[in-house]
């Protein structure tokens, strides 16, 4: 029977032979893998955006004035990113939550709830910025294609201990799972969120945004979550405050 590091490696050429591989991200220069096509991960990012569209119908853009902001900062944002592929559109929900996100292919929405942490254009064009680029970093991709990844690596571990030592393939495949959380999903998904806030800062800059206003931001998200993130951030998909906060005070330094 073949060995399991063997399969990982032909599991590693068949999807470089597939299309699918290594890219760099553009501003931080980062090796991501990316395991679904270009035209793919825009069909998606364009099915979620009309789901979300429909189940949100009676919240949806029905604040003007908030609408007439997002929609204002976004296009600023979006015409410094320079992603003429992108099909950009920018909506509002009249939801008391405190959230933003953006799809793949340039589908931003966001809860009227940010304003509790979002005080001035400048703070809200941090959290724009910041969804923004995660959709141009194709870190939506590069999640589900770790989630692809991880999720074959363990029918394969499974499928060898299985046939070597059975009695222990419940605990092994546990194991396993909670060794890819800790190891390989909660650190991408860290290294997105610092990612999008190095990539936000750059797009604020050259939208003529204040990046000092970005400081801030952070700052009333955390009073306004409820939540005083400090210390150890292994367990978590985000970074603490603390490290964001650290950047970004880095980057207004150096620029």
């Amino acid at each position: 029977m073949m060995k399991i590091w063997k399969w990982f490696v032909f599991l590693f050429l068949m999807l470089v032979l597939t299309g699918c591989g290594f890219q760099k991200v553009e501003h931080t220069n980062r090796t991501q893998l990316i395991t679904m096509g270009h035209s793919q991960e825009m069909q998606l990012g364009l099915q979620a955006s009309e789901q979300i569209k429909k189940e949100n119908k009676e919240h949806l853009n029905s604040d003007k004035e908030f609408t007439q902001r997002v929609q204002t900062i976004g296009r600023k944002i979006a015409a410094v990113a320079n992603r003429p592929d992108f099909k950009w559109e920018f909506h509002t929900i009249s939801k008391d939550t405190l959230n933003a996100f953006c799809l793949p292919g340039g589908k931003v929405f966001v809860y009227k709830g940010i304003l509790k942490a979002a005080k001035n254009d400048d703070q809200l064009a941090t959290v724009i910025a910041h969804e923004i680029a995660h959709a141009l970093a194709h870190h939506g991709a590069e999640r589900a294609s770790m989630n692809q990844i991880v999720g074959i690596g363990g029918q394969l571990l499974g499928a060898a201990v299985q046939a070597k030592v059975p009695q222990y393939h419940n605990s092994i495949a546990i194991a396993y799972g909670y060794g890819a959380q800790l190891g390989v999903v909660l650190p991408y998904s860290r290294t997105h969120e610092l990612e999008a806030d190095q990539i936000g800062l750059i797009l604020m800059t050259q939208a003529g945004y204040d990046t000092k206003e970005a400081l801030k931001f952070w700052e009333n998200m955390g009073e306004a979550s409820g939540k005083k993130q400090s210390g150890n951030d292994f367990f978590s998909t985000h970074p603490t405050n603390e490290k964001r906060i650290e950047q970004i005070r880095q980057y207004n330094l150096n620029n």
